[in-house]
């Protein structure tokens, strides 16, 4: 969410990101609309304060008028045509207010300068790590995962429908070695809080996170309450501090969860849609950090080196993607996805985006800090990404580490976890 300065004071930068973004032909009606908003609400203050000043005026010439003994009615009546001229003009400004914080909701965050103008096409590699595996016999996980029996797509879908799926044995033995290791190494070597969040969480949550308004639709609510299923951990770790004011001291902080993830992806069938390239529940570690504006930059270095970890861990080749302003997420400042290899589709999948939101997040949730130095409470600059998504890490792993006689090796790093060195 943007500050009103924005829209009074720097509107030209406002279109320019948006412009930046290829956003600003079907948003420029809307920051207009922001700005007509603006003028009539300092407007209707100025309004509000003049009638206000004119009624006291008013009220000291009743009193004169009284302790003279003379009438006063006159006087009185249009103190009262005061009153209610307020009471309209304050309906009017709240009003006016609701729409313009509605508004301040719909547009996206500014991209920073690092990032490049442009679509998908304009993302561009930073590093890349390890060698991708290539070969004409190289089967996709969903061969593999059947044949191994860890994969049971058919039962999945019959029970809950299409994006839905079933671990078993050693596969659901391979979802917990992966929370394990990754949890293990995020609280241990990286520092961060382990946290168990609520898998349900209510609106000013989700709207603290940018998931609301704008993503209702890809959102899992529940029927009769204000509550939703997460789509990712970031919602309940990033609103842990929701209306508080920590000591600059507390900077910067991390948080660890694994969470069951719950999104609708609206719209996207038919694209990637076979087995477990988009599903509609999986599991995550997600990270999230607070830290203060001057660090944010190398606070979103070191996040996505802690995500980078995981992959060396299970010996997956990946590339580190910078993401241009026209592909970045909407909440997002400055994105990093992780990209690994899956051999067996043939495909570079994204299983982590790694985010400054820089103070986009915390003035919707207000999560502030208290200076060392003294002075008023300031935003904090949140972070987060994934640390790691299991669906694709699991797709790679079976493609990836795919041996000849069909069975698949386990990465040292987690044969510890999973107690095997091969699913067979």
């Amino acid at each position: 969410m943007h500050d009103l300065r924005m829209v009074r004071e720097h509107i030209d930068a406002l279109r320019a990101a948006m412009r930046r973004r290829g956003a600003l032909d079907a948003l420029s009606p809307t920051i207009e609309r922001a700005v007509a908003l603006d003028k009539a609400r300092r407007e209707t203050i100025q309004a509000v304060e003049e009638r206000k000043a004119a009624r006291n005026a008013v009220s000291q010439q009743v009193g004169q008028r009284k302790r003279a003994g003379e009438s006063a009615d006159d006087l009185q009546q249009q103190s009262r045509a005061l009153g209610e001229e307020i009471t309209r003009l304050d309906r009017e400004l709240a009003e006016t207010e609701i729409e313009l914080s509605a508004i301040l909701l719909e547009l996206p965050n500014v991209t920073l300068d690092a990032v490049p103008a442009g679509g998908e096409e304009s993302n561009s590699v930073i590093r890349n790590w390890g060698t991708p595996r290539q070969g004409a016999r190289l089967a996709p996980h969903w061969e593999i995962g059947g044949r191994l029996g860890v994969i049971d797509f058919e039962r999945g879908a019959k029970i809950s429908g299409s994006g839905f799926i079933v671990f078993r044995r050693e596969g659901a033995r391979l979802v917990r070695a992966l929370m394990n290791l990754m949890l293990d190494t995020h609280t241990r070597e990286h520092g961060y809080e382990e946290v168990w969040v609520p898998v349900v969480v209510n609106r000013a949550s989700m709207t603290g996170t940018a998931q609301l308004p704008k993503f209702e639709a890809d959102m899992y609510a529940l029927r009769d309450d204000e509550g939703f299923l997460i789509p990712t951990a970031e919602v309940p770790l990033t609103n842990l501090y929701r209306d508080e004011v920590l000591p600059e001291a507390d900077l910067p902080k991390g948080f660890t969860a694994y969470s069951s993830c719950f999104r609708r992806e609206a719209g996207a069938a038919g694209k990637d849609t076979r087995g477990l390239l988009r599903v509609h529940e999986f599991d995550k570690v997600e990270l999230v950090r607070y830290t203060t504006p001057e660090t944010s930059g190398d606070q979103l270095d070191l996040l996505t080196g802690h995500a980078e970890k995981i992959l060396q861990l299970l010996e997956l080749p990946y590339r580190v993607v910078r993401l241009a302003s026209g592909d970045t997420g909407f909440a997002s400042a400055h994105t990093y996805d992780l990209e690994t290899y899956a051999p067996g589709v043939g495909k570079w999948l994204e299983v982590s985006s790694c985010s400054n939101f820089t103070d986009f997040q915390s003035r919707r949730a207000n999560i502030r800090y208290k200076p060392v130095e003294g002075g008023k409470p300031r935003l904090v600059h949140t972070l987060n990404g994934s640390g790691l998504a299991f669906p694709r890490v699991i797709e790679s792993i079976l493609e990836h580490h795919q041996q000849e006689d069909g069975s698949v090796r386990v990465p040292a790093a987690l044969s510890k976890y999973l107690g095997a060195e091969r699913l067979s």
